[in-house]
């Protein structure tokens, strides 16, 4: 029988979340140890956990602060984007992935997805450069999505790159602990500056918070000045002589953006659990795979050369085989207690962007097709790493009893 809708259940009845931190007492003391020290900002953990993340990612210079929105921001500002330039990203994606370049006055543009992997398309970006080329409409940046936490085709994205003069930031906000031919994602290796999101949902969690490395000292000099209000104590970096200790120079425009010692402390110590998290969600994408295998669906399709996190399970229903529509479907999900979710819809069609109107024929259905057929067709189920086996079988029974009568 199915469950009944959830605001009628016994209050003993489990809800199943599509994602939530694994947190256990190393991280509670850890932020425990920091409250009883002598400095809650600013002081020597988050030093400490960059110096962590860029070693696990093997890349130079890392930079943290209070989100992957912030890193985003930085990451363009530290590669010039301003007014009159032109940023593509994935239209499969949340809008932070956008907005950080309209913060910059920069102007956006969409790309659809490959269809299997829901990473950008290589073929439709290489058609658009070559379009774009012709009209002197090149991107000065393109945003790369590693969407659900498997990596894009990194290498042949490059090599557009060069061709096209671009500049490239992997949007990795799903991806820690992922990798891509035998480099991690982070290693920059075919990048200018990659950004991770630690909120709780995502692979390690500082509550909220980013961070952002690159292997370019300069990229990495400007970003730390831009997430402390453009402040330098740098003698080496300062217009005027320093008159004593406390002398400080404003040098550029910056933003209120540090991390706090509170969240690196966390970031710390989750990360020291990073692969066992990605391990386990890895042996839970397994699981589903074998127990949908005969579903009217898409499970993920992950590509042979790279590993995924699996920050988000997605799967797609094929709908002419199903006699429930995607929305009822969702719903009913729901209803039953299981955090069903939607990542995501393609960020053009959402009201702000509508508003935007670039220019004519842009930003209309049909913009990016196979964005917005994911987008009708596509269910995240819940995958984090305390999910239990038991819950695995509740929630492809639920769907069976959906899709299979």
């Amino acid at each position: 029988m199915l469950r009944q809708k959830r605001d009628i259940m016994p209050d003993d009845t489990k809800y199943i979340p599509y994602g939530k931190q694994t947190i256990n007492n190393d991280d509670i003391s850890a932020v425990i140890d920091v409250l009883k020290s002598d400095f809650l900002t600013q002081g020597s953990v988050v030093p400490k956990f960059e110096q962590a993340i860029i070693e696990y990612c093997q890349a130079k210079y890392g930079i943290a602060v209070n989100s992957a929105t912030s890193a985003l921001h930085i990451a363009c500002l530290a590669l010039e984007v301003g007014q009159g330039d032109l940023v593509w990203t994935s239209a499969t994606t949340f809008v932070a992935s956008s907005n950080c370049a309209l913060y910059c006055g920069a102007e956006v543009d969409f790309l659809d997805i490959n269809p299997r992997t829901f990473n950008i398309d290589v073929k439709h970006l290489e058609e658009k450069l070559q379009l774009a080329n012709e009209e002197n409409r090149l991107p000065k940046v393109v945003i790369v999505v590693h969407m659900c936490g498997q990596p894009c085709d990194m290498e042949e994205i490059h090599t557009l790159s060069k061709k096209y003069k671009f500049k490239i930031i992997e949007d990795a906000a799903h991806a820690i602990g992922s990798s891509y031919k035998g480099f991690k994602t982070g290693s920059c290796q075919f990048s200018d500056i990659t950004t991770f999101s630690f909120h709780p949902v995502k692979i390690i969690t500082t509550a909220e918070g980013g961070l952002a490395v690159t292997n370019n000292v300069v990229l990495a000099n400007k970003m730390r000045l831009l997430r402390n209000h453009g402040i330098t104590r740098e003698e080496s970096e300062m217009v005027n002589q320093p008159v004593g200790g406390w002398y400080y120079e404003q040098i550029m425009l910056g933003f209120n953006y540090r991390m706090t010692e509170l969240q690196a402390a966390l970031g710390l110590s989750q990360l020291s659990r990073l692969d066992e998290f990605v391990t386990r969600r890895n042996e839970l994408a397994k699981n589903y795979h074998d127990l949908l295998v005969t579903f009217p669906l898409e499970v993920p399709f992950i590509t042979g050369d790279r590993e995924s996190s699996f920050h988000i399970y997605v799967i797609c229903l094929k709908l002419d085989e199903i006699k429930l529509s995607h929305r009822d479907i969702f719903s009913k999900l729901r209803s039953f207690g299981i955090g069903v979710n939607l990542h995501y819809m393609p960020v053009y069609l959402q009201p702000y962007y509508q508003s935007l109107n670039f220019s004519e024929g842009k930003f209309v259905k049909g913009y990016c097709i196979e964005a917005e057929s994911y987008a009708n067709s596509a269910i995240s189920l819940p995958l984090f790493p305390s999910l239990a086996l038991e819950d695995q079988v509740i929630i492809v029974a639920q769907l069976k009893e959906l899709l299979c009568q």
